[in-house]
């Protein structure tokens, strides 16, 4: 028991570069709420974070959205949290970790999206820069 303690130890105050990548539908599968719910819990760890959405992930932070018809709570609006995550980074000198949030400039467009479609504010990467900055992540979560 006191080796468990000990390694723990030795991880304390590391960070790490994490991507959460959204590429699936908002509503259908479990996918996008769990990756939802894996960036907010990364929020209390302080761990530096890239939450990234192509393919079809980009619907889950589209503005408009209404899910009555099938019966599912709208979840859009919990991204809000994210962003004001990202701004908490952005500002306080205290808080040693950046955030980031980006959609894939191709996917937007295959899609007749813009950035002003969204729920939240976003920085639009092109296919190749955001393979370049899912390369530089240490963990990367896909859903």
């Amino acid at each position: 028991m006191a080796g468990d303690t000990e390694s723990l130890g030795d991880i304390e105050g590391k960070k790490k570069r994490f991507m959460f990548l959204n590429r699936k539908a908002p509503y259908g599968t479990i996918y996008a709420l769990e990756i939802l719910e894996a960036v907010l819990i990364s929020a209390a760890f302080e761990q530096n974070a890239v939450i990234a959405f192509m393919d079809d992930g980009v619907y889950q932070i589209m503005k408009g959205q209404d899910t009555t018809a099938i019966g599912m709570k709208n979840f859009s609006r919990a991204y809000g949290a994210v962003e004001m995550e990202k701004e908490d980074a952005d500002e306080d000198p205290d808080l040693d970790i950046e955030w980031r949030i980006v959609v894939e400039q191709e996917s937007i467009e295959q899609r007749g999206l813009t950035a002003d479609d969204f729920v939240i504010g976003v920085e639009v990467l092109g296919r190749d820069a955001l393979s370049q900055l899912m390369n530089e992540q240490d963990v990367v979560l896909s859903g």
